[in-house]
């Protein structure tokens, strides 16, 4: 028996059962762009910007890209259960 090595987004138990069984399943994230000196989540005509994705990582930095991260961040959230 061998012990899988999860990823630090794979934190759930289901999972970790899924990791374990060796097909780990990325979950669905939404990533929110929040400004540090509100802490409101910054919105385009009104609307909050929110991206749902399986690659929260990737998505955060493109949103931060070409921003001062001393004034923003990136929120990521996982969304619903295991699949």
């Amino acid at each position: 028996m061998f012990a899988a090595k999860l990823s630090p987004a794979l934190t759930g138990p289901a999972e970790r059962a899924t990791a374990a069984r060796g097909t780990p399943r990325p979950q669905t994230c939404a990533v929110r762009l929040i400004d540090r000196r509100t802490g409101q989540t910054h919105r385009v005509n009104g609307s909050p910007l929110v991206i749902f994705t399986k690659l929260p990582a990737e998505a955060a930095d493109e949103l931060l890209a070409g921003r001062d991260r001393a004034l923003w961040e990136a929120r990521i959230e996982p969304l619903g259960g295991a699949s």
